[in-house]
This record gives structure tokens, sequence and C-alpha cells, in this order.
């Protein structure tokens, strides 16, 4: 189906096509400009810098920028986008955290590349706690575990998380930041008092619901493409000081579906009695008990575990998480015993550990450093992360789980799947989620080879195409589509919306340009 653009976006992206293909060809006049302004002496033009950045935590895309902006502070990035901006020839702009993303979400080619981490040490925001500890104004360079280090020295902390905590503020904001909380707390976008935002005409502004809202709404889940978030408030709450962090195992995926949905229908934010945090996965016989997820079950019970997957090649894990402190240590497990009661979780596949809070927010970076010890994290992530409407997540299951998956008998990494609750979303915000009340998100977290990476991502293709002639209305997390079409039909009754926006806050289509939604030539 060919997709219809109105005339001045289609003028827009051809004109920022053509000056793409003329830029290749003045890339030291670049250069050269570039060196009489304020901020030359914090461009990199070395070669490892360029090399860094010229990849990402997938290691399937490489794109080379011209240049490295290492910032000391807001202003730096809003001069490259001002020069950028006012240039005859604009060049691509792509904002770099922890460079998580898995398909050149973070690159520029033949563009510039900020690595906004270079501000942890500069003059940006840093982390300010508000005096009544209400919430904690927080530089967009800084990463989560920063933000949970900070505020739980005053006894407080956000509500919200990704399962992996080394990833930046303002990367997490561009896109939605999801883990267990979600169901109750919603996404991190969901928790954001106001923002400060780099537009792509250089324009400084802050914004919040009640103040430049359209912004707010658009940077928001919006992929990088109206603005560089440089600063978010986050509100805070007081912070538990330890946990119980309970698994159980299930050879009946309606069983371990049913019994997900009950527990995320007890999510009021103020509910004590409710959980704080559940996740759902995949033990597939073709992987290992020793990866990040599964390494939590005691070695006396690995064996019987082990037998387990054997005989039923998949065993789902619903893992569950209830807080407590001094005042609620005594009553703890009674609240735990009483959202279980009912459950149908196989008897004697109950697994439970006592842990810090800090302990369990942090789980996945004692893995990084086992995976980083043998050579096994810097390789190519060929992942797909999918939102399901509940309605479909059975014939999800049955047609991907249960054939694509263990047919092609190569997924060794995390599967997740677990529920989230709509009304948790604010639907104003550019970030897409399906219909339902309902949804699951799906993680296939592979690691692969250098030479056999495109195997996975066949699998994915084969996944979502299972999809598309299933009826499956599937919506992707951190999308990837490389198609006009692919990525209307994935805005939906959003991209009206979406397009207007990217006129408004970045007209000449300078930032994000990995992402490749106006950029298709990156």
């Amino acid at each position: 189906m060919a997709v219809a653009l109105p005339s001045f976006l289609t003028a827009i992206m051809i004109m920022s096509r053509l000056m793409a293909f003329i830029g290749i060809t003045r890339n030291n006049d670049m250069s050269s400009k570039l060196q009489a302004l304020d901020i030359a002496p914090k461009l990199s033009y070395d070669p490892s810098a360029i090399e860094s950045a010229s990849q990402d935590f997938g290691h399937i895309v490489k794109a080379v920028p011209q240049a490295v902006l290492l910032p000391s502070s807001p202003w730096d990035i809003a001069s490259l986008v001002n020069f950028s901006y006012s240039n005859s020839v604009p060049f691509s702009i792509a904002a770099r955290g922890n460079s998580h993303s898995v398909n050149g979400q973070a690159m520029a080619k033949n563009g510039v590349v900020i690595d906004m981490t270079s501000m942890k040490n500069g003059n940006g925001t840093g982390i300010r706690i508000a005096s009544d500890g209400s919430y904690a104004d927080v530089g967009g360079q800084q990463f989560w575990i920063d933000v949970l280090n900070a505020t739980l020295g005053l006894g407080l902390t956000p509500v919200s998380w990704t399962d992996y905590l080394y990833l930046t503020v303002g990367g997490t904001l561009s896109n939605a930041g999801i883990s267990g909380q979600t169901f109750r707390y919603g996404p991190q976008i969901s928790n954001v008092y106001e923002i400060d935002v780099i537009t792509g005409t250089a324009d400084f502004v802050t914004c919040s619901p009640n103040n430049n809202s359209d912004l707010f709404y658009a940077a928001l889940g919006g992929l990088g493409q109206f603005g560089i978030i440089t600063r978010a408030r986050i509100p805070l709450e007081p912070a538990p000081k330890r946990v119980k962090w309970v698994r159980m195992l299930y050879t009946d995926f309606s069983d371990f579906t049913r019994d997900q949905e009950l527990l995320i229908s007890k999510n009021g934010r103020n509910d004590n009695k409710a959980l704080n945090y559940l996740e759902g996965s995949l033990l597939l016989d073709q992987g290992s008990l020793d990866n990040w997820r599964s390494s939590f079950f005691p070695p006396q019970d690995q064996p019987k575990i082990i037998s387990l997957i054997t005989k039923f090649r998949i065993v789902y894990c619903l893992e569950i998480v209830k807080h407590y402190d001094g005042q609620t240590k005594t009553t703890v497990d009674k609240d735990l015993q009483q959202l279980l009661k009912g459950l149908s979780y196989l008897p004697g596949f109950m697994f439970e550990k006592d842990a810090k809070y800090e302990e369990f927010l942090n789980r996945v970076h004692s893995e990084e450093l086992k995976l980083k010890a043998k050579g096994l994290w810097d390789v190519p992530h060929p992942w797909l992360n999918l939102f399901i409407p509940k309605s479909k997540i059975s014939d999800f299951n049955d047609g991907v789980f249960k054939s694509t998956v263990l047919q092609r008998n190569i997924t060794t990494g995390p599967v997740l799947v677990y529920p989230m609750n709509r009304k948790k979303w604010d639907d104003r915000m550019s970030a897409v989620i399906p219909d339902e009340e309902i949804f699951y998100t799906v993680g296939l977290l592979q690691s692969s080879g250098f030479d056999d990476w495109r195997t996975f991502e066949d699998q994915n293709k084969e996944i979502l195409l299972f999809c598309e002639k299933a009826g499956i209305k599937v919506k992707q997390y951190l999308p990837h589509y490389t198609t006009k079409e692919g990525w209307v039909n994935h805005f939906g009754s959003k991209w009206s919306t979406f397009q207007k926006r990217k006129l408004q806050f970045d007209p000449k289509l300078l930032l994000s340009p990995g992402q490749r939604i106006f950029n298709s030539n990156q």
C-alpha cells in the first residue's frame, strides 16, 4: 500500500536527502567551519572516538560520523545544533548515552554524535534533590544507577525503572522505560514532572504538562525526533530497605498468563498491598540456567528444574517482588501469602529470596560483569521487543514460542513475557502501545556471534510475519523499520501528529537520523 505524505513533508525529505548527498562531498568544508566554533576544542576526530560512535550495543549496524562532540554543558549542545540549523548544508546530529540501542538508532552517518556522558563531570545538570524530597532534577546524561545511588542516600527512590540501570535518563525517556514496575506505576515517561529539551531549531525549552505541553508530550517516547532531553524532574517516594523476591514455575501457558493478569489487577499506585514488580520469562531447553535471570535458583534445586525443562521444552517463570522496610517487616510475609493465594504455579516450584532493594534493582549488572569477563558482552544483539494485545497472547505462544522458537532451536538468551495496564500510559505522548486495556511485552534478548547474527534476524522476521498473517496487531518497542510504510503503520493514528511535531520542532530533520523515520539515507 502506498503511503501518501503531505507535500510539504515530501519536499523537506527530498531536500534532506539531497543535502545529505551533497554533504558527503563537503566533509572537509564542514570540518573547517566546525573548527571556527567556540565548541571546537570539544569536538573529537580521534579514530577511537569515531569508531566507538560508529557502533552500538547491537553490533549489527555501523555508521561513521565526522566528529564526536564531548559537551561540558547543554549550551555546547545548543551551539552545535544552532550551527547545523543555520548552515547552508545542515548535518545530522545524534545524542548518544550508553549506546544501548541495537539497530543504529544513536548514530549519525557523516554527521556529529554527541557523547552525552561527557557532561557527567561537566557543568550540566547532575542530580539535585528537592529540599522536601518530592523530586530529583536529573541531567539527561546521568545513568539510572547514579540516580538510584543519589536518592537512596536520602532514603528516597524513583518508582519506575528499567531492568538494566546503566542507561541514561534522556535515553530511556526518549523511548518509554519499562520493567516489572510498569503495570503499577506506568513506564518511566509517565513518571516525569518536567523536562528541558534542546529542539532541532536550537531552542532551549523547559516543558511540562502545563508549559510548552506539545513538546513535553512529543519528546517523551519521541525517539529523539523532536529534541535532546538534557534534564528531567523525576518524582520520588520513600525507599524500601529490602524486598521479598519470588519466582514460580508453570508448564501451562494459560495458568501462567491468568495468574499474571490477576496479580496486575491490583495496581493502585498507593495500594500498599499490591505487588511492586512483576515479570514473566521463558526457560528453554536450548538455553542454560547460567544466565542473568535463572541464576536466581538455588543450586540444590537446579537439577529438578532442568529435568522439568527437558520434559516440557518450555517452562514459564513468573517473577514478583514485594518491598518492605522496618515498619512492614512483620507483615510482608502475610501480605505476600495473601497475594499468592489461589495461584496455579507448580507445587514445589516456588523459590524465594530476601534481598536489599538496591541489589534487586541492579541485578543485571552482576551478570554483565560475568559476561564481560567471558568476552560475551560486546557481541551482536539481534533483539526483538514487541507489545502484544492480551487477546492474542495465546496465539503468539502457540505460533512463536512453541513453534518458531522451538523449531529453530537457536534462542539462548532471556525471553521475557509479562503484562501491563494501558491506563498507566499517557496517550498524549509519542510512545505507541496496543489498543487493548491489557497488553504484554515480549522481549527476545538474544546474543550471537559476529558470523551468525543474521540467523537470529531471520527468526525475528519470521516472528513478525507470523504476527501479520495471524492478525496480531503488534507494536514494536525500541522500534526498527526500514520503510516509510512501516513507520506509518507503527504510529497509526498518531502518525499525523508525529510528523506535524517533527515539522514544528525539527524542520530540517537534523536529530536522531539513525531511527530512519525521516532520514532513510542513514
